[in-house]
């Protein structure tokens, strides 16, 4: 089976189904704020063999105040165990959004030393667009009571993610560029936040790439229009660091970085969500 490491197209996931080493995650969580709901949803539109990635419980730090924060490496590697997922195992990652959610599955087990993952191009409503088979849903469906317990074993990578501190200290150094993945109403502080107790703006010296920008019809845009993109936005060609509202769609830039070969690229784990609600940091409004 050939390997994929952060895109596969739907018609490639469909070509390795029932392959041995292949784990399929969905990794959907409800919409925030405005965004519309999803048409079709887990359990009952699912691809074959798909494993529910629950990201707001089982593989979030639950004893943190902010949405989505990274667990330790322990709860990580048996949450993963859990879905029965081994060393050697090809991740498929998608969610119901189309590219949202799931980007962040992808960046936290990359985050954990596996390599064979990659995300699901369009997710499951490019998949459904395709008619591409789902599976169909048994009387009392419980997908991980069935699974084997895993062997994988999460190994720390380095500079995958800053916290606050490390993001105010590159607001006044600028030697790295902080991108931000909120829409560009929230990024100026027009529109509220949807989580309570955050105040609206953006970290100062901070630029705005709405993930939305970086895809084309549900797609991620061709790895050309990508590099010009980030070319654009970071001509002195800086290191990164990706920020959002909570750590989602930060990671849809770091995944469309990597696609067209940037180094140097964090994820600020608290984003907005913890920015906002700390006492000091500075915050930027603009019209």
């Amino acid at each position: 089976m050939t390997y994929f490491q952060q895109l596969i197209s739907c018609v490639d996931l469909h070509a390795i189904l029932g392959s041995k080493d292949l784990v399929i995650l969905d990794a959907s969580i409800p919409p925030v704020g405005n965004m519309a709901a999803p048409e079709y949803s887990w359990p009952d539109y699912r691809i074959p063999g798909a494993r529910r990635f629950d990201l707001n419980q089982d593989f979030s730090d639950l004893s943190s105040t902010l949405p989505h924060s990274m667990p330790t490496i322990s709860h990580f590697e048996q949450a993963a165990k859990a879905l029965g997922i081994n060393q050697q195992s090809q991740i498929v990652v998608y969610d119901d959004l189309g590219l949202f959610s799931a980007a962040r599955a992808w960046y936290m087990f990359r985050a954990m030393g596996h390599k064979n993952i990659a995300v699901l191009d369009g997710g499951l409503p490019y998949w459904l667009k395709l008619k591409k088979p789902v599976a169909e849903l048994p009387s009392a469906f419980n997908e991980t009571n069935k699974q084997i317990t895993g062997n994988f074993i999460a190994k720390e990578q380095s500079n995958f993610f800053c916290d606050w501190r490390e993001v105010e200290a590159q607001t006044r150094s600028q030697d790295e560029l902080i991108l931000d993945a909120r829409a560009n109403r929230r990024f100026k502080g027009l529109d509220a936040e949807p989580r309570a107790g955050v105040r609206s703006g953006h970290m100062p010296n901070a630029k705005n790439l709405p993930y939305n920008d970086l895809l084309k019809q549900g797609l991620f845009k061709s790895s050309d229009e990508l590099t010009k993109i980030f070319t654009e936005i970071n001509a002195n060609e800086k290191a990164m660091i990706m920020s959002c509202g909570s750590g989602v769609t930060a990671c849809v830039l770091a995944l469309a970085a990597e696609i067209v070969g940037l180094k140097g690229v964090r994820v600020y784990d608290g984003s907005w969500s913890e920015w906002g609600t700390l006492p000091n940091t500075e915050v930027v409004t603009s019209s």
